[in-house]
This record gives C-alpha cells, sequence and structure tokens, in this order.
C-alpha cells in the first residue's frame, strides 16, 4: 500500500500554497497542541491559586454585566449541577471520549499498522491497559472511600492523631453531627464525611478517600499509561510509513517553480492532509499524557509523603498567608502546617495501598 516510489507533488496540488505561507500549517498546528495544554495547566494553577482565582473572579464578573440574567442563571444551575451535585454526567462524558478514541485507533491505525507488519503484541497494549483502566475506574466509582456514620465513628477517631492545628481535637460536623476524625472532611457534594479525605473527584463521581485512593492510583496510571502507548504506537506508524514510502526522498515544485526536496515541515503537512485524524488523535494523546502524567506523579508524591490533596491545598494556605502580597483579615492568625502523619516512603505506601480500618470493618462483617 506504501510502497514504491510516491510520485512528485506539483504546487497546484498542494492546497492553498500560493496564498497561505508554509510554515502556517505548522504553527497553526503547534498552536493547537500549545492551547490544549496551557488550557489544561491553566485550570489546575487556577484552581489552587489564590491570586489566579482572584482575577478569574472578577473577570466573572465583569462578563455577568454582559450576559443576560436569564442566561446566567441558567449557567449557573448547570454549573451546581455538574460540579456541586452528584451525577453521572462526567463518568458518561468520560466512556464516550475513550470510546471515541479506542475506535479511532481501531478503524484506522490498528489496520493500517497491520499492513506494515507491527507486532501484534505492540498493537494489542493499548487494548490491555483500556482493560486494566475500565476495571480501577468501576472499583474507584463504586467502591466507599471511607465514609464515617455513628457505627464507626469510635474507630476512626482512634486511627490519626490531632495536629492541633489542621485538624483540632472535639470538632463535630454540623451537618453530620458527628465527631471529626483527624484528617476526615465533610464532603458538600456527597453529603458526608470521609475518613483520610482527598477530594471529590467529578470523573468518578465518588470521594477519594482511605478506601478507594489505591484504585484511584491505579486508575490515573492506566489511564495515563494507555494514552502514552496510543501516542507511541500512533507516532512510530507515522514514522514507519515515512521510511517505507521513502517520502523524505521526494522532490516537489515549490511555488517559484523550482525543484525542492521534501523537509521536515512539509512532510508534516503531508502526513496531515493525508490522515488528518490520526494526527489530531497524536496531538490529543501526547497533550493528554503530559496532563495525566504531570497529575500522577502530583498524587504519587503526596502518597509517599502522605498527604492528602486536601491537606496540601489547607497547607498551601497556610503557607500563603506569610506571603506579604496576600491581604488576610487581622483576625486569622498565621498557622505553620506541619505533617505529622509521615512514617517513611515504605510506611507510607503502605498505608495507602494497604488500609488497616478497611480489613478491620470487613473482618467485622
Amino acid at each position: 500500500m506504501f510502497g514504491g516510489g510516491m510520485p512528485e507533488l506539483p504546487a497546484e496540488n498542494y492546497p492553498n500554497k500560493r496564498n497561505i505561507p508554509r510554515m502556517d500549517f505548522l504553527v497553526l498546528f503547534l498552536f493547537y497542541l500549545a492551547f490544549m495544554l496551557i488550557g489544561g495547566v491553566t485550570i489546575c494553577i487556577c484552581s489552587k491559586t489564590h491570586c489566579l482565582k482572584g482575577l478569574v473572579r472578577r473577570g466573572a464578573q465583569i462578563i455577568s454585566y454582559i450576559i443576560p440574567e436569564c442566561l446566567r442563571r441558567a449557567m449557573l444551575r448547570l454549573l451546581h449541577y455538574l460540579f456541586h451535585t452528584r451525577n453521572h454526567t462526567f463518568v458518561f462524558l468520560h466512556l464516550i471520549l475513550q470510546g471515541m478514541v479506542y475506535t479511532e485507533y481501531t478503524w484506522e491505525i490498528f489496520g493500517l499498522c497491520q499492513e506494515l507488519e507491527f507486532s501484534l503484541n505492540y498493537l494489542f497494549l493499548p487494548y490491555l491497559l483500556l482493560i486494566l483502566n475500565l476495571f480501577f475506574f468501576a472499583l474507584s466509582c463504586e467502591t466507599n472511600p471511607g465514609t464515617i456514620t455513628k457505627a464507626n465513628e469510635l474507630l476512626f477517631l482512634q486511627v490519626y492523631e490531632f495536629d492541633e492545628g489542621m485538624f483540632p481535637k472535639n470538632v463535630r460536623c454540623s451537618t453530620c453531627d458527628l465527631r471529626k476524625p483527624a484528617r476526615s472532611k465533610h464532603c458538600s457534594v456527597c453529603n458526608r464525611c470521609v475518613h483520610r479525605f482527598d477530594h471529590h473527584c467529578v470523573w468518578v463521581n465518588n470521594c477519594i478517600g482511605a478506601w478507594n485512593i489505591r484504585y484511584f492510583l491505579f486508575y490515573l496510571l492506566t489511564l495515563t499509561a494507555s494514552a502514552a502507548s496510543m501516542a507511541v504506537v500512533s507516532t512510530v506508524f507515522l514514522v514507519q510509513l515515512v521510511m517505507v514510502s521513502d517520502l523524505y526522498l521526494e522532490t516537489y515544485i515549490n511555488d517559484f517553480g523550482h525543484l525542492q526536496v521534501v523537509d521536515t515541515v512539509f512532510v508534516v503537512e503531508y502526513l496531515f492532509l493525508t490522515f488528518p485524524r490520526i494526527v489530531f488523535l497524536l496531538g490529543f494523546v501526547m497533550v493528554l499524557s503530559f496532563l495525566l502524567g504531570s497529575y500522577l506523579c502530583f498524587c504519587l508524591y503526596l502518597a509517599a509523603t502522605n498527604q492528602t490533596t486536601n491537606e496540601w491545598y489547607r497547607g498551601a494556605r497556610a503557607w500563603c498567608q506569610h506571603c506579604p502580597h496576600v491581604a488576610w483579615p487581622p483576625s486569622a492568625e498565621p498557622q505553620v502546617y506541619r505533617n505529622i502523619h509521615s512514617r517513611g516512603l515504605w510506611s507510607n505506601l503502605r498505608e495507602i495501598f494497604l488500609p488497616a480500618v478497611a480489613h478491620y470493618e470487613r473482618k467485622k462483617e
């Protein structure tokens, strides 16, 4: 299919070559990748940085003067439903996106790679990772994260010591009417107190706590690996295609009527025009691999240091109280967060993957 010499590509067959500079396509494609990457990173940073939160809030106030009130109320109701109530919207979105990516991989890349005689073990790796990912995805969705009830309240109170800073003694949850164990937090979305609360994840429609954090980490790991493996297969396919077809040895007639050897920019443009969906899929999974890999590294750092996302965020706020550029009310006394729960790398990881209270509860049942 791809063997043999390829015909010369005259300028008139190359779309809009006389109207668009040659670098425009590559620049636009790089802008596409950069926009997705910067957008994802900005969302992550804005959710944790107070000064950027203020900028976003002020921007929202400006936009509120432009958008009609009825539309603004509808948007607020939609945002409240999506992010402040338990619903399966993002679960379905997750499965739809995953299905679309794997459909494109199966429909185009898998068949074309078979024609280029790729190893089947190599091609089936993304499917194996998909099965593992869906397994841990289901566990993350359905496993009890560590809900605190009247029956297990005393048990959870004995697991972690109070630091009298972030987690003081004798504090009651006003909603659940329970004494709050150290490292617990009431989730307003699920309306329950969760032991060793990490965060509420809309993608799994569940809180992440002591009893399902290990499944969530494996879910992240397999999702990152599946995106990375698909990026590798797509990249190797495109490189192999260029090598087998000897495209890099071909020539074409440029806009000035001169014979010119095919260069890297031309190859990228040609591949995009020939396999647009594959190239866009490659860009998407590359950006996704970077974002997921970065978040996975952050979660592994928290696990290795025995912190939760909730504790890291509140510790960052306590640290920011010492920042001279942040204005705090006079009544707010600066506090220094000190992690008293870290017991060394292996003990911290064992606590994540073998939570003692979960085994105790299982035996009791």
